[in-house]
């Protein structure tokens, strides 16, 4: 039998100040229960402060619910910011590893798809076990954690869209509409219709199905750089996959077309991304079509837009750039990741050598012709990125494919490869897998170089120490310096070396604009990956 759930212990004073601070650093690192009102917030709350005898500190909202508490209409637990996207760096013990990898699956489809003893047998070891590590790791059983999450999502679904009940409990995994009325009403003290009509938690249902999307927020700790990221993504958008444009309300948003694996098969649709400032908080709108695969969806736009990230812990460690030159490292860095690893690598082996214009060029010939068309609510965005499946079931060799789209021989078999390799299970790329394993695994393929093995560790991995010391774009922004002197150099920026290297780009970008060679950063100088000719 699992033990009686037990909150992790956490620093009582340390959290208090923080929540007497409202101090946003710590915003989804851990959640306040107050005793008095049986309620836990975020410790940015904006209610009356309680006093510190009625607080009790949690590392998660799980693990505030399995102590009885039911989370704050107001600050609403269920918008803070998740952890890192990535598993910590070792050496770290590999119980406590396979707990938090356990952990990012649950998060990546909430098991949709499988089951606690798939999820153990997939990570190698017992369902015993893992039951065992999860606990030792989080404080409560993994069944229970599972569970505050897809209740959570569906209170954000009640709270934020229009969605029909039933749907919404489809949508969040439970399996039938009376379980989630009854799970809900026992852990939140009121039923779903009723939550509906509680005043004041919906001041305004942006989004329901007439308007063509669905409306969710997602937290971030503040600052973020907006600016920064949405312009990386413009400058590598591939034409009818991607697109950075100006919504109605003027501000610059982030769309493109996805296609997701699901338990019935391929889902496809498009998203929006853009940010909402005031609520520290991006606003992702997506096809409704994509409903049955949200929690990837959420996953994947988390990692892209790294929401995860705790700007002021990075920007205390590279803060020491700023020796270099004025301002060269700034708070709120983010690290661009992806939304689909197969197309971003892709992309990077397209990208070497040639200018970024030209690499998108080709990748967007590339998505036109292996592709699949997608009718979407934005006129630029036309088709879907073809699959590693495509690629290899390709009846004709892949060079003669891909050579009449302009990629050279070398590339195509290196793509080919790519594909080939995560079908094969050889490769992993996800940020929860090991990454300089991964990379390892990269390096022995094809055409792949170091610098195409870093950037892929960066975006694909979203591996927070990559560094591709090589790169024209580094040496350019740190002129007189050798690679082996720069590679030196950033031993002071570990583990943070990737908003290093987003940093050292970033400061190239008033310079770029009178370059023939804009964003240069994404490509490696000389030949294949910067030596091998293709």
């Amino acid at each position: 039998m699992e033990p009686a759930a037990q909150p992790v212990v956490l620093d009582r004073k340390a959290c208090y100040a923080a929540l007497m601070a409202r101090d946003s650093r710590f915003d989804g690192k851990f959640f306040t229960g107050v005793s008095s009102t049986g309620i836990y917030c975020r410790p940015i709350c904006r209610v009356k402060r309680p006093q510190e005898k009625n607080c009790s500190f949690y590392v998660s909202a799980a693990a505030a619910e399995a102590a009885g508490y039911r989370p704050c209409l107001k600050c609403r637990p269920e918008l803070a910011p998740a952890g890192p996207a990535t598993l910590p760096p070792a050496p770290m013990d590999a119980a406590r590893r396979l707990a938090r990898e356990a952990a990012f699956i649950m998060a990546d489809d909430w098991l949709a798809d499988s089951s606690l003893e798939e999820l153990a047998a997939t990570l190698g070891i017992s369902s015993r076990h893992l039951r065992r590590i999860f606990y030792a790791e989080y404080g409560i059983p993994a069944v229970q954690y599972l569970q505050t999450m897809r209740l959570l999502l569906a209170k954000n679904l009640l709270t934020d869209t229009k969605l029909p009940i039933t749907e919404i409990a489809m949508t969040a995994g439970f399996g039938s509409i009376r379980r989630f009325n009854a799970l809900f009403k026992k852990h939140y003290r009121l039923t779903p219709r009723a939550l509906r009509k509680t005043e004041g938690i919906s001041p305004g249902r942006r989004d329901d199905r007439r308007g063509g999307g669905i409306t969710l927020l997602l937290g971030f700790r503040p600052p973020y750089d907006w600016e920064g990221i949405i312009s990386f993504l413009a400058g590598r958008a591939i034409p009818g996959v991607e697109s950075v444009a100006a919504d109605p309300s003027g501000s610059l948003s982030y769309r493109r077309t996805v296609a997701i694996p699901g338990k019935d098969g391929v889902y496809r649709g498009w998203i929006s991304v853009t940010t909402v400032p005031k609520k520290d908080a991006l606003a992702l709108t997506l096809a409704p079509s994509l409903l049955p695969v949200l929690s990837k969806a959420l996953s994947r736009v988390r990692a892209l837009f790294d929401t995860g990230c705790s700007p002021w812990d990075i920007y205390e460690k590279l803060a020491v750039m700023n020796t270099l030159a004025p301002d060269l490292c700034r708070p709120g860095t983010r690290l661009p990741g992806c939304f689909d690893p197969f197309e971003m690598s892709v992309r990077a082996v397209l990208g070497q050598q040639i200018t970024v214009q030209a690499a998108r060029t080709l990748a967007g010939r590339f998505a036109q012709a292996l592709g699949e068309e997608i009718p979407a609510s934005f006129e630029e965005l036309t088709h879907t990125f073809p699959r590693p499946e495509t690629i290899l079931a390709l009846k004709s060799p892949v060079e003669t494919v891909l050579g009449a789209l302009g990629i050279t021989r070398s590339r195509s078999r290196s793509i080919y490869a790519l594909a080939e390799a995560l079908i094969a299970g050889k490769l992993t790329l996800s940020p929860r897998a090991d990454p300089e394993g991964e990379m390892e695994t990269l390096l022995s393929l094809p055409g792949f170089g170091p610098w195409t093995v870093n950037y892929i560790g960066m975006r694909a991995l979203s591996w927070p120490d990559a560094f591709p010391h090589t790169d024209y774009g580094v040496q350019k922004a740190l002129p007189g310096k050798t690679p082996q002197e720069i590679l030196a150099l950033s031993e002071n920026w570990r583990p943070w070396r990737s908003y290093g290297t987003i940093n050292l780009w970033n400061s190239l970008k008033k310079e770029e604009e009178h370059d023939d060679l804009h964003l240069y950063s994404e490509y490696p100088p000389g030949g294949h990956d910067g030596g091998r000719r293709g």
